[in-house]
């Protein structure tokens, strides 16, 4: 019997080694840790952007009349989508600027006030500021605020030169116009004519056409 006892021995130590290897039951805590990656929660899960998609189905809930089509095909400006920056569609912005444009080339002067929003600023080539906050007041400022070089702006005026900021509105000619919406699904207007701005931007394109970049330099406000 004596020559067994080693053997039990042995066999009895082993069982213990083997029992303190085994894996303990994890807490809490460490079974949290130890889900798999796709099970935890993920930050972008929990605040998605919005697609403009999306946008443009909330926009054209406030529209009686839409061209989908278009509207999916002419989202995307400079900044983003149209409708999710502006909170009204392409088409919208479009048949803003035909109206104009056309306008502008006519010098109609009351089709142009038809298409600027209240309160109007007015921003001159020295950069003062003036908020026209009546009907009467653009009215008795047209001449100035919509001379030669701002007309000529919006003779030519369309969808390639427009430039988005979410929850400000638009612009073209590096801020030379801007344009809101005063409802979701509206019509954009004319809130601000910049002709510090428009000077800028024909700085800009002077250089440009100097330097070889461009065809043609356009004129000067001051010209």
């Amino acid at each position: 019997m004596r020559t067994f006892a080693p053997a039990r021995l042995a066999l009895a130590l082993g069982v213990g080694v083997l029992a303190g290897c085994s894996p303990t039951e994890p807490r809490g805590e460490e079974r949290a840790m130890a889900q798999p990656p796709a099970e935890r929660p993920s930050l972008q899960d929990k605040a998605p952007a919005p697609s403009p998609d999306n946008c443009l189905l909330v926009v054209w809930q406030d529209q009686d009349t839409r061209d989908e089509r278009f509207d999916l095909a002419h989202d995307r400006a400079s900044g983003g989508a149209i409708s999710c920056a502006t909170g009204t569609s392409a088409s919208q912005f479009a048949n803003a600027f035909t109206a104009i444009r056309s306008a502008a080339r006519a010098q109609d002067k009351a089709a142009i006030l038809n298409e600027v929003g209240l309160p109007l600023l007015y921003i001159d080539a020295e950069g003062n500021r003036r908020e026209l906050t009546a009907s009467d007041d653009v009215d008795a400022a047209f001449s100035e605020v919509f001379d030669d070089n701002v007309l000529s702006l919006l003779r030519d005026v369309d969808l390639d030169a427009l430039t988005v900021v979410p929850d400000e509105g638009a612009f073209v000619q590096l801020g030379s116009v801007w344009l809101v919406v005063d409802r979701k699904g509206g019509r954009p207007r004319i809130v601000t004519v910049n002709k510090q701005a428009l000077g800028e931007a024909a700085d800009a394109a002077r250089a440009k056409a100097e330097a070889g970049e461009g065809t043609r330099a356009a004129p000067s406000p001051s010209e």
